[in-house]
């Protein structure tokens, strides 16, 4: 039997990415969003809720640009630092010690310390209430050399931390199955 827990912005799991952009000075600033994911396939687009009142919502405004870091699990501290704090008040990379690093394609930085880093263009964008939907045109994918396997990105590797519904923090589990393939055995 189910228990309704009527209406809420909960999805399992939710990402817990590193969004990156230049502030209103130039300065590179970053702050933790779970509330994103890819949109498009063809062509790549990825998607990013940000509130209204956040220093990074001005960055990204200003710049139109933004770059979506990835964080092991073991940089679940720092993740969640840069989600509390405001870079309009706070030095976070420094304090989190994550070196800012300038895309060549975007006006955004990126962070040397993640994984898997995509350099996004904002394209699109939508209102909704308390949070406005960046669609960013995934511009490069950059990923660290150890992060991949025959040349394809192994999510083992990558270690991405996941953010849970109850506002913590999760790593991947087991293999379960092969995608677009499992399935076809049902046919």
């Amino acid at each position: 039997m189910k228990v309704s827990l009527g209406p809420r912005a909960v999805a399992i799991p939710m990402p817990a990415f590193l969004v990156a952009s230049y502030d209103q000075d130039s300065k590179p600033n970053v702050m933790t969003v779970a509330w994103g994911g890819i949109v498009n396939s063809e062509p790549p687009y990825i998607g990013v809720s940000i509130r209204h009142h956040r220093w990074t919502y001005e960055g990204i405004e200003k710049h139109q640009a933004f770059t979506v870091n990835i964080p092991k699990t073991s940089q679940a501290q720092e993740t969640d630092y840069v989600g509390i704090f405001s870079g309009k008040t706070h030095d976070k990379l420094a304090k989190a010690g994550l070196t800012a690093v300038k895309s060549d394609l975007v006006e955004a930085p990126y962070l040397q310390e993640c994984p898997l880093v995509l350099e996004c263009k904002v394209d699109k964008y939508l209102d909704l209430g308390t949070h406005r939907l960046y669609v960013g045109l995934i511009l490069d994918v950059k990923v660290n050399e150890n992060a991949l396997t025959d040349g394809k990105i192994d999510i083992r590797k990558v270690d991405p931390l996941i953010f849970g519904p109850n506002q913590d923090y999760y790593q991947i589990g087991d293999f379960v199955a092969k995608a677009f393939s499992v399935g076809k055995s049902l046919k």
